[in-house]
């Protein structure tokens, strides 16, 4: 378990994270962030993409979970079930009992288990807290929100060396 806030590669979406390669590495479990990495900022319909990619990952055997902070009422749950898979909202990251109740819940363990997100001080930190394999994307919208600009350009040190060393 490390507790720096380095990925384990950095993706430009999540449909660049292959199924086959996470299923070849023993991965049974994909905590997945919403916001900005599923889909933007109160986009409340799963994209098509997504769907594509959830199927994707069930064909090979590996459930989707989503692992989010939002503290709106329902967006989690009116996302994920649409998408028609389960979640978890005020999760708390970085802190790893988010991550460990979702596992608990899905009935896997921190080394078969991938987190992605799109936030270093939240998704990455918090996966790697709880032992679990950090995997970083590009986030999907910037605009609209000044601090979020501050908090990627303060993440780019960490995007960087993440660069440099992939999981898949």
């Amino acid at each position: 378990m490390s507790l720096l806030p380095i990925p384990r590669g950095v993706y430009p979406s999540i449909t660049d994270i292959d199924p086959k390669a996470l299923a070849g590495k023993g991965v049974r479990l994909v905590l997945a962030d919403l916001d900005n990495t599923m889909a933007a900022y109160k986009v409340l319909q799963p994209p098509a993409e997504a769907f594509a990619w959830k199927d994707a990952l069930e064909a090979q055997g590996i459930r989707l979970f989503l692992l989010s902070n939002s503290r709106k009422p329902g967006r989690a749950r009116a996302f994920a079930e649409k998408l028609g898979v389960p979640y978890q909202g005020h999760s708390g990251k970085p802190g790893k009992k988010g991550y460990l109740r979702a596992m608990e819940r899905m009935g896997a363990r921190p080394e078969e288990t991938v987190m992605v997100g799109d936030q270093i001080f939240t998704d990455t930190l918090g996966a790697n807290n709880a032992g679990v394999t950090p995997l970083l994307v590009e986030p999907i919208r910037l605009a609209g929100n000044p601090f979020r600009y501050v908090r990627y350009a303060i993440e780019t040190p960490f995007r960087l060396l993440g660069k440099r060393r992939p999981f898949l």
